[in-house]
């Protein structure tokens, strides 16, 4: 197998109730199908704050508009679906949040799929069309 970060969830579950259990190291690593080291690794960070969750990090910047500000967005939207990038985000920014940029705005909105559309162009019917339907 792999690094500790590579086990999954179960595997994890698996080792921290095989030692729990008390079986040894050794052990538990042929039980789950890793080495001793992360056994080893996942157990003492079990007993140090109680969790076994992956080591990734997450990277970058971290997002400005939150899990509340993308329901207070889709809502705005919603209200009035003319409104422009713009006055949503003046809208958006009139409220208690951070104020934003507007293509923060954008790009949130992109992510929760809600992008602009155009209505297609079609000719109208004609007196023949309309002739020809409702016969």
């Amino acid at each position: 197998m792999g690094k500790a970060a590579d086990l999954s969830e179960f595997d994890r579950g698996q080792i921290r109730m095989a030692r729990r259990s008390g079986t040894s190291i050794t052990e538990t690593a042929r039980l789950v199908g890793c080495s001793r080291s992360a056994v080893v690794s996942i157990h003492a960070k079990c007993l140090n704050d109680g969790g076994t969750s992956s080591r990734c990090q997450v990277v970058g910047r971290p997002r400005v508009i939150k899990e509340k500000g993308h329901r207070r967005l889709s809502r705005l939207v919603k209200q009035n679906r003319r409104l422009t990038m713009a006055q949503l985000t003046a809208q958006y920014n009139a409220g208690p949040s951070a104020s934003v940029s507007e293509h923060t705005v954008q790009r949130t909105l992109l992510d929760m799929g809600l992008c602009s559309r155009r209505p297609t162009r079609v000719p109208l019917l004609t007196k023949r069309h309309r002739q020809l339907h409702l016969q």
